[in-house]
């Protein structure tokens, strides 16, 4: 079975590229008819593939072989960030009919990203209708559900029948973005019901939709963060939820593409938090705006790293003392830093998919707290016994395991609990970034360990 997996995946690899190169000849020698022959047997996300990969003077004649809904269709197998270029050497009453032909929310998704000129300019290009739509959505704040919903979307009655439902369909499904879910709404335009296209399907034709539909309907609010509706669509398994303002008024649906493009936003953010990024930087920055994004955190680590140095000078008599307690300063610092940023990376994930509130927050500190000490314990008992043996001296190698312990103890708890205090103060737990954390268990393992040698300095000079 697995051969003939095998077989069929190198036979589809070799179509695809026997179609490339047919597209690839007939662009070449602008050939307009055989190009749209072989291109329209394509998927989207292949469409868009094979356009990005041609060079500007060969995406400019595909301009004028595709047509601005044909256009759309592949720009929505693109990332947001990828089209902007191609808008911007387009002709700008293409680029706005492509605009108009797109799913509102996807045209919004692409305009955030552009300037004010540029997003009225477009704006006032493109049709009417659709920009109304597109200035409707671009009033939510940002990274809200009301930002990522779409409000092309089918609606019933309750009243109505299966059979004129059905009939229905038929006139509006082809303009809808999804339709694996109906709402049903009553005269005041108030969410009332959801009814899936299963059900109507297998319904008798006489039947009312009241009848069928469920009054159960799990609905997010307009200014919900998209982070939470990513978060319900995972717990329900969701292919589309409706979005209502307080009225419970229905506005729009957000769709299970939409969030996956809200996943991928939004742990790219964090990882880029956890990396000590400010922001998300893109491929296409220049040095300058890299250096800006990252200066931020860079400089406040520096005072923290001056901080720390400070705290050494004071602990200067010691080291003169027992100068062999300097060797042991980065094997602390860098197993508290190490170990801060796992149970860091563990908050911020328990935070995001909602483990901490199903198992209790003082569960998950509790856990941490035993596991600093299980690690902790283990890599002190090591130390200390390699110490013993590498300088012949018992009490050298406690000091430096007790320290690593107590280290790691700390440091696992400050990882789990730096995160948790964030989010209390309505912060961004990511921003807890991982340079940030391993900083402040430098300083808290240097405080440690030097607190620890000055007390027992008479035993390690004796």
């Amino acid at each position: 079975m697995k051969d003939t997996l095998e077989n069929f995946e190198n036979q589809y690899e070799k179509e695809i590229k026997a179609d490339w190169n047919k597209l690839q000849k007939s662009l070449a020698n602008d050939e307009i008819d055989p190009f749209r022959k072989y291109y329209f047997t394509m998927h989207p996300y292949e469409q868009a593939t094979f356009f990005i990969e041609q060079e500007k003077e060969l995406r400019e004649r595909l301009y004028g072989y595709l047509s601005p809904d044909e256009f759309a269709e592949i720009i929505e197998s693109m990332e947001i960030e990828e089209t902007l270029d191609y808008f911007r050497e387009m002709d700008p009453r293409f680029s706005a009919e492509i605009l108009s032909e797109l799913p509102a929310d996807d045209a919004v998704d692409i305009l955030n990203f552009l300037d004010k000129e540029e997003v009225v300019s477009f704006l006032t290009s493109m049709d009417e209708d659709a920009a109304n739509e597109i200035k409707n959505l671009l009033h939510y704040e940002e990274k809200t559900a009301g930002s990522i919903m779409t409000t092309e979307f089918v609606v019933l009655n309750a009243l109505d029948t299966v059979q004129e439902v059905m009939q229905y369909l038929k006139e509006k499904a082809p303009d809808a973005e999804t339709i694996y879910y109906l709402y049903v709404v009553d005269n005041d335009k108030r969410l009332v019901g959801v009814i899936s296209i299963r059900d109507l399907i297998i319904a008798d034709n006489d039947l009312l939709i009241k009848e069928i539909m469920s009054e159960k309907v799990i609905a997010v609010s307009v200014a919900k963060d998209q982070e939470e509706v990513a978060q319900l669509f995972r717990d329900y398994d969701f292919l589309a939820v409706p979005v209502v303002d307080f009225q419970n008024h229905l506005l729009g649906i957000i769709t299970v593409d939409d969030i996956l493009d809200v996943m991928q936003e939004e742990a790219s953010e964090d990882y880029s938090m956890l990396a000590g990024v400010s922001d998300a930087e893109k491929h296409t920055d220049s040095a300058f705006q890299s250096a800006k994004k990252r200066l931020p955190w860079l400089i406040i680590l520096l005072f923290l790293g001056m901080f720390t140095a400070s705290l050494i000078a004071r602990f200067e008599d010691t080291l003169n003392q027992v100068a062999v307690l300097a060797i042991f300063i980065p094997l602390i610092a860098g197993m508290a830093g190490n170990s801060g940023t796992q149970s860091l990376a563990v908050a911020v994930r328990g935070i995001s998919t909602g483990d901490y509130q199903k198992q209790g927050k003082m569960k998950m500190i509790i856990r941490e707290a035993c596991t600093g000490l299980i690690t902790g314990s283990v890599s002190g008992i090591i130390i200390a016994v390699v110490i013993y043996f590498w300088q012949s001296n018992i009490f050298l190698g406690l000091i430096v395991g007790v320290s690593i312990m107590a280290s790691l103890v700390v440091a696992t708890l400050a990882g789990a609990l730096i995160p948790l205090l964030m989010e209390r103060l309505k912060i961004d737990p990511a921003v807890a970034s991982g340079p940030f954390i391993t900083t402040i268990n430098d300083i808290i393992s240097i405080i440690i360990y030097f607190g620890m040698a000055t007390s027992f300095m008479s035993y390690l000079i004796n």
